[in-house]
């Protein structure tokens, strides 16, 4: 949606009379603009950023191997404990006595 305003504006620009170039430079000027007030309101203009930023995804990625290592756990839990109750409901205790 954002890419159709744009296009909008600028086609109204070059309707106007102002040069495409001129027009290209001010919207890439006022999204470098926008971009750097986000990024300084998020506390990520500093020199830091890129390493927090790694540091977060290093994080994230451990948090998600940890968590996926912690289901197949607990599925192959509950699957020897399945196994354990069919082998006593079937009667296979016995066997081992």
């Amino acid at each position: 949606m954002t890419g159709s305003v744009l296009a909008q504006l600028l086609a109204q620009g070059s309707a106007g009379g102002a040069d495409m170039a001129t027009l290209r430079a001010i919207a890439e000027e006022a999204g470098e603009l926008g971009a750097t007030r986000a990024m300084t309101r998020l506390g990520l203009a500093d020199d830091a950023a890129s390493r927090d930023l790694a540091e977060l995804r290093e994080l994230l990625t451990a948090w998600r191997d940890a968590k996926r290592s912690a289901w197949k756990a607990f599925a192959g839990w509950v699957a020897a404990l399945l196994l354990a109750v069919l082998a006593v409901k079937l009667g296979f205790g016995e066997w081992v006595k």
